[in-house]
């Protein structure tokens, strides 16, 4: 009896181990700066047995419907809803058992309106330095085969410099190793760590130059749609997705990149098991934006000045939170000929406030019988094509299902924005 008694003692304080554990790791990810939109309801959802308390809290009104003054308490064990006044700062201190854990300062802004856009584009984007796509031999000049990068260079490596010059694409990599009269040392950047390498490159019986035997790639290009601008930025987001090397599937780094006008010249419908897509002329001549930030939730930069002029006079919305979003009716906007954008009906199928991948966080359904005449549904092309619903943007298409194309996920507005580094907006977890 004892020792059954011991074990479940045990276990019990690994339990609440656990949970403690967990629950201080939880806090200590939470943000310490969150910005609100003014004269707003914000929902959070922490979910652990501390207490809040508010100070200086003349931009926050209500916090669970009930007016604040400084130093009141609030649970966190159930959601809490912030009622926010006009723009200021209030602070948020979270503790337990009359200690703090975390100081939290609340950021009241004014809401965020942006133009919704569903204009079909041209991009492309340069590295930041040439990557590597994976290593091969070649013929040497007593016939024998060499592999000087073998187990060396990486898939997905970023050639940065060769000794001390700059490497910004192909030519200048193989440039310098056909110059080259002894080893070399790269400056390469692997998973978000810089490192030196050293190469003994080759002569290839080929041509009679030397080489390092790696696969390489200095730009991508393709078609998307641009999702919103921001007329008091001149910034816009696009794709709601970050732009992956097809063979590498790693993200790819910007060293610069544009956006250019584009056409939709046909389309090949969408099947069930085949993905359709969208095809694009693109005019290399007509760059339209800059990119600067390639990242997991789309491609952002800003405008050129006539086009930023010509768009600053479309109609702006408000940007919507998670929880302003509801299963249910909402539409479109797309451009699946020529350069003409139109609205189209969808259905919001599943909201996933939780998503660990935030690019499919709404499951959403085309149900516009012309869409889905022209299209089959959703294809490849229209990522980035915004969501309108109740009168605000509330995310853009990311994917599509392959196995049902008139399904695919959507990425919530405020995550693109949110990480787009444009736009003064953030909204609170939920």
């Amino acid at each position: 009896m004892r020792r059954k008694l011991k074990i479940i003692a045990i276990l019990f304080f690994c339990v609440i181990f656990g949970y403690a554990a967990g629950s201080f790791t939880y806090l200590a990810r939470f943000p310490s700066e969150l910005r609100l939109s003014e004269f707003s309801t914000h929902r959070v959802n922490i979910g652990l047995p501390l207490y809040a308390t508010f100070h200086e809290a003349a931009a926050v009104y209500k916090v669970n419907d009930t007016p604040i003054n400084d130093g009141i308490a609030v649970r966190l064990n159930q959601p809490m809803t912030i009622q926010t006044g006009g723009h200021g700062s209030a602070y948020m201190t979270i503790g337990a058992f009359g200690l703090p854990l975390r100081r939290i300062t609340l950021d009241v802004l004014p809401e965020v309106e942006v133009v919704p856009l569903g204009l079909a584009i041209g991009v492309r984007i340069n590295t930041d330095g040439v990557m590597v796509l994976g290593t091969g031999d070649f013929a040497g000049e007593c016939g024998e085969m060499l592999r000087p990068s073998f187990n060396v260079l990486q898939p997905g490596d970023l050639i940065l410099k060769a000794d001390d010059t700059v490497i910004y694409d192909k030519e200048d990599l193989s440039e310098y190793v056909a110059s080259s009269e002894g080893e070399i040392t790269f400056l390469v950047r692997r998973n978000d760590e810089e490192l030196k390498i050293t190469l003994q490159p080759e002569v290839s019986a080929t041509d009679n130059l030397r080489r390092i035997g790696a696969w390489v790639r200095d730009s991508t290009k393709g078609i998307g749609t641009l999702t919103f601008f921001n007329p008091s930025t001149g910034g816009f987001g696009a794709l709601g997705h970050g732009i992956l090397d097809v063979d590498t599937k790693m993200l790819l780094s910007v060293r610069s990149g544009s956006i250019m006008q584009s056409e939709v010249v046909s389309v090949n419908r969408g099947i069930r098991g085949l993905p359709g897509e969208l095809e694009g002329k693109v005019d290399t001549t007509n760059t339209i934006g800059t990119i600067d930030t390639n990242c997991e939730y789309g491609i952002f930069g800003e405008l050129c000045g006539e086009v930023a002029l010509q768009f600053v006079e479309h109609a702006r919305v408000p940007i919507a939170r998670r929880d302003q979003i509801q299963e249910g009716a909402a539409t479109i906007l797309t451009n699946v000929n020529g350069t003409y954008v139109k609205e189209y009906e969808i259905k919001i199928e599943g909201i996933n406030h939780n998503a660990q991948d935030a690019t499919k966080g709404i499951v959403i359904r085309i149900t516009d019988p012309e869409l889905l005449e022209i299209t089959g549904g959703i294809v490849q092309g229209m990522s980035g094509s915004p969501i309108l619903q109740n009168g605000r943007l509330i995310g853009a298409v990311t994917h599509v299902f392959v196995q049902d194309p008139t399904k695919g996920y959507a990425i919530f507005i405020e995550s693109m924005v949110n990480h787009g580094g444009k736009l003064p907006y953030c909204a609170l977890p939920t």
